[in-house]
């Protein structure tokens, strides 16, 4: 399979798509502010495997166009577009952060025919923000507070926060990660990190018809395990929670291997594959 480019949404905008080898898919969604090149590690270990691998960077992350404009629906008919244009059949989607609600909604609006089974990795939500049934919430003062350093401060906010996201690399990773943030659309990481937190998918998860693992770092503070991971896998029926100690939200660099071998493994034992 040779590697492809550009993917055009259905409004007219290239993503930009990274296809490497050959056999099942599994397409990889990088969270808020990240690029698919947060994924190369894992990639690159799952694709030893016998995988394709194949990630893109969401509109107005990395190398792809910014219009200016997000949320869920289009969000998932940019999915869409990647996995028919790419022609992925019985694909396997792995969700990083915000990107969980990318593939629900994409399950939701464009139905499972084409996606085998989903890993949510360090998901975000189902929901963020404090409400009357949901009391364990984020506040909605503290979100809106976020927002204005996020406006008038991201490359400070980015510094006093990259370590806790991948806490023990070096400082040259730390590097990378902040780099990959500022390079996005600002007016879509404001808008995509609203989107996120003021999304309630709680109606949606449960009704997802493939298997669901929700793999989550016991030490993750941007999604903490109790409120984030442990929600979703008690929504989703049959759901599998795999808990990796140590680790934070970005677990695909500090736990690269660790995670490329349990995405396998959730591959093998759910299709019997040897």
């Amino acid at each position: 399979m040779s590697e492809r480019h550009f993917v055009t949404t259905p409004d007219g905008h290239p993503l930009f798509v990274r296809d490497w080898g050959s056999g099942p898919p599994i397409l990889f969604l990088a969270g808020w502010g990240m690029s698919s090149d947060l994924w190369s590690q894992v990639m690159i270990l799952v694709g030893e495997h016998g995988f394709r691998t194949v990630a893109f960077d969401r509109r107005g992350h990395g190398q792809s166009s910014d219009p200016g404009v997000v949320n869920y629906d289009c969000l998932a008919d940019d999915l869409a577009a990647i996995i028919e244009t790419c022609d992925l059949q019985d694909c396997t989607l792995v969700a990083h952060s915000g990107a969980a609600g990318e593939a629900i909604r994409y399950v939701s609006r464009h139905g499972s025919a084409r996606v085998k089974r989903i890993v949510f990795v360090g998901a975000q939500g189902p929901c963020v923000l404090q409400r009357t049934d949901n009391p364990n919430g984020v506040p909605r003062e503290l979100f809106e507070a976020l927002m204005v350093r996020l406006k008038e401060d991201l490359p400070d906010w980015l510094d006093q926060n990259v370590e806790a996201f991948i806490p023990g690399a070096s400082r040259t990773a730390f590097t990378w990660v902040t780099e990959m943030v500022l390079r996005c659309s600002r007016r879509l990481l404001m808008d995509f990190q609203r989107v996120i937190v003021e999304a309630d998918l709680r109606p949606e998860v449960p009704a997802l018809d493939v298997p669901v693992t929700v793999i989550h770092g016991d030490l993750d503070v941007s999604c903490p395990i109790d409120t984030t991971g442990r929600h979703f896998a008690a929504l989703v029926p049959g759901a599998k929670l795999v808990v990796v100690e140590g680790a934070a939200h970005g677990l695909m660099v500090t736990h690269s291997k660790r995670l490329a071998d349990d995405i396998v493994a959730h591959f093998n034992q759910e299709s019997g594959r040897l």
